[in-house]
Formats: structure tokens, sequence, C-alpha cells
């Protein structure tokens, strides 16, 4: 079944699991400058929906001073994440230690297969994948953008899936759209574009894809101006999905006059 058809968009609500959101935009939490910036860019992007990994949170930072100090929690659903797993069991050993920290069932599966590339280990996360939904996690599932690996994933029982556009931190953009576009075609949990994000437009791409949602981190920590980018990318994630559910014109390899032709005076 093709379930996002270009041809025919239909504008569903955004949910995961349990979860709605208004904003499609979610924003990852390390590589700030400050936790200040990162509470401001934060924020600017709109959000409702930030990452959180459970690896590296600093349990011993004096009270006020540590990360989730400046995470506004009636205004963000966290979403504690595996970054830096390169195995099943420690991904789904931080995914328990996010839960008893006391936050949700959601959990942002990570298991990567090496260091360079920090793309998925497609065993190891289907390995994971499965205790967890078995568990009762909401998983959202980092995968490459292989449309078979998605699949396998959905028929887990993951509550979304999440491509990467281009590998973690590239700034790339969506180096496969054509993979995507299968993903996007034969996926019925949410589809998020996660990994590869450098600017603004990229996010719009991903949108007018049909995408659900994108989740970018380095994109807006990175960049000179971090509240001007988040803003930015809030922006282009709307105009991008209005130019998705808008159905955009058809391509054609020649012009195609703005105004009649015919029926002009002396004719």
């Amino acid at each position: 079944m093709n379930y996002r058809d270009p041809k025919n968009p239909v504008d569903r609500p955004f949910r995961i699991g349990e979860h709605s959101f208004q904003s499609r935009l979610l924003v990852g939490t390390g590589k700030y400058a400050s936790y200040e910036l990162m509470r401001d860019a934060l924020a600017a992007s709109g959000t409702e929906c930030v990452t959180v990994a459970v690896r590296r949170l600093d349990l011993d930072a004096p009270k006020g001073k540590g990360l989730l100090d400046y995470l506004d929690k009636d205004r963000y659903t966290l979403l504690p994440n595996t970054a830096g797993c390169f195995t099943a069991e420690d991904a789904v050993r931080a995914a328990r230690m996010g839960r008893e920290l006391g936050f949700s069932n959601l959990v942002k599966l990570e298991v990567l297969g090496d260091k360079k590339t920090l793309l998925p280990d497609v065993v190891g996360t289907l390995e994971a994948a499965e205790i967890l939904v078995s568990e009762g996690f909401t998983v959202l599932a980092y995968t490459s953008d292989d449309p078979i690996f998605a699949m396998r994933l959905q028929d887990l029982g993951v509550a979304a899936v999440m491509p990467a556009g281009s590998p973690i931190g590239s700034g790339q953009g969506l180096l496969n759209p054509l993979n995507l576009s299968f993903i996007l075609e034969s996926i019925e949990v949410p589809v998020l574009i996660d990994a590869g994000v450098g600017t603004a437009s990229h996010v719009s791409q991903a949108m007018e894809l049909g995408a659900d949602g994108v989740l970018l981190n380095t994109g807006i920590a990175g960049a000179k101006d971090p509240v001007r980018m988040a803003r930015a990318m809030k922006l282009a994630c709307e105009a991008g999905r209005d130019a998705y559910l808008s159905g955009r014109i058809p391509r054609k390899p020649y012009a195609t006059a703005s105004s009649p032709m015919e029926g002009l005076p002396g004719e």
C-alpha cells in the first residue's frame, strides 16, 4: 500500500505512541556552547520533543546546573536516546536506565555499527528493538535508508522509524531521497528523517517528501547563531509540510506559459 501518496497527501495528526505533537521538529540537546544557549535555541525552534542522551547525563551535577535543570518538563516531552551504544546489550541497558530516571517509556534507539560513519548496526538494532518493544517501550528506531530494514523494524512493533538523511553530524542533507521515498511509501508508522541535516532547506526537502517529522541537533547547535538557525529550521519544517500537503505541480521538460498564449489582441 502506498501510505504517503504525494498526489493525494493526507494531513494526518503527528502521533508517536500515546504522544501527540503540533510541531513536527524534534531537537537534540547536545553540542551547545552553554545550557543557556541550548534553552534559547529550543524555544526558538518551536519543538515540543527534545532528545536527551542517557549515557551522557551528568547525574552528579550541582542542583540547578545540570542539563535537565534547563529543560521545562511542562513544555517539552523528553525523549531519552541510546546515543553512543555499539551493542544491543548496551542500548537496552541505557533505555532501562532512562526509564528508571523517571523518563517516559519513549526511547530513541541507536545501536551504532562503527565510530567513523555512526551508521546503525542492523542486527544489533533489530535485536534491541525486539527486546524493548516486548518490555513496553515506545521505540523510535534510528535506521539507515534501507527500505527493507525499515520494514523489518515496523514488523517488530516500533512506534516510528528514523532513517538517516546522511551520516550523523555531517551536514550533508538528504543524500538518497529515492530510498527515503521508498520507505515513506511502504511504512505505516511515522517516519522521521534523522541525522545529517545541515540547514533549513534540508528540513524543507524532508517534509516535502512526505516525512512525518525531522530530528536534528548539530545543524542548530553547531551554527554560528544557533537561535536564529533554530527559528529557520522551524519555518522550514512548516513550509515543507505545507508544500507537501498543497500538491506540487508536475515536473515538465518544457515551458508552460503562466498567462494564456491564445486569444491575445490582434489574433
